[in-house]
């Protein structure tokens, strides 16, 4: 015969306002998915802007040149040519891919840092005349 499983004294259950307080993951993982805030970031240094998209383009052009040789070795090498004009374009293609991906990144940036500048110029004109 099974013995059903006890349930808990209602001390040793919790509270229902901790599951409350615990359960707002939805408004946490908005917050916390911002990149960072507009008001309270410190200047940042051309190379921690500029640093991930200068990677991809790096290694873009990295993949595309080795997509180069890899073609280029199917009109010069008479064994496994198969091999090489296979994987060469595939190597062209994604070495194009990351390296456009990379050029468009900077422009957005560019945008994207004066569109911070504008709104942190307004914010101090807001603070200026409604603070007096």
């Amino acid at each position: 015969m099974e013995i059903p499983p006890r349930s808990p004294d209602e001390s040793e259950r919790s509270p229902p306002s901790k599951e409350l307080i615990t359960s707002r993951t939805g408004s946490t993982l908005c917050i916390s998915s911002r990149s960072e805030s507009v008001w309270t970031s410190a200047p940042r240094s051309k190379w921690d802007i500029y640093r991930k998209p200068i990677i991809v383009v790096s290694v873009g052009v990295a993949v595309f040149l080795f997509g180069t040789v890899i073609t280029s070795l199917s009109c010069f090498l008479t064994e496994n040519t198969n091999a090489y004009k296979m994987s060469g374009p595939a190597f062209l293609s994604l070495g194009l891919m990351l390296l456009v991906c990379g050029l468009v990144w900077i422009p957005i940036i560019r945008k994207k840092q004066k569109q911070r500048q504008k709104s942190q110029f307004l914010q101090s004109l807001k603070s200026f005349f409604f603070n007096r």
